[in-house]
């Protein structure tokens, strides 16, 4: 089961305000792909809310693009910077190229991607924050599942 990004806001608003601050608070991230035979692969990549979704963009034909043709399932990992003050982000889901010309016009809006590219659309199948909880004492790992809800564990 996936669920898109607006989805995930309107399901849990605080997490997904958590979340996408650390993937607006710095350019670049770490997206994690198959490669054709299985293996993993991880890739820079820049990530996009456009239209109340999550996507990602990028050079048409590249080896990441490829290979989320072949097997969206990716796992995408928010730069946490020099300290994780505002926590850890990851992302886990499935990748769907969006050749749609009215989705790919608004993205062209609000993105101005250099063309020719690759636009997709993030579904998500799980989404974790990890923070320190304020006493420093442990860990507050927060994980939304779709029709699961988030569930916080503490882990000292």
């Amino acid at each position: 089961m996936t669920a898109q990004w607006h989805e995930f806001a309107t399901d849990a608003p605080e997490m997904a305000t958590m979340i996408k601050a650390e993937f607006e608070a710095k350019k670049h991230h770490v997206l994690a792909t198959l490669a054709g035979d299985g293996s993993p692969r991880v890739h820079g990549v820049e990530v996009q809310f456009v239209a109340a979704e999550l996507t990602v963009g990028m050079m048409f034909a590249s080896a990441k693009a490829r290979q989320l043709q072949h097997d969206g399932r990716f796992a995408l990992h928010a730069n946490p910077g020099d300290d994780m003050g505002g926590g850890d982000a990851k992302i886990v889901g499935i990748a769907e190229e969006v050749t749609d010309q009215v989705a790919l016009e608004e993205y062209i809006a609000a993105v101005h991607p250099p063309p020719p590219f690759h636009m997709f659309r993030l579904r998500l199948r799980e989404v974790v924050h990890t923070a320190l909880h304020p006493n420093g004492d442990r860990l507050i790992i927060s994980v939304w599942r779709p029709g699961a809800g988030v569930s916080v564990i503490e882990r000292a």
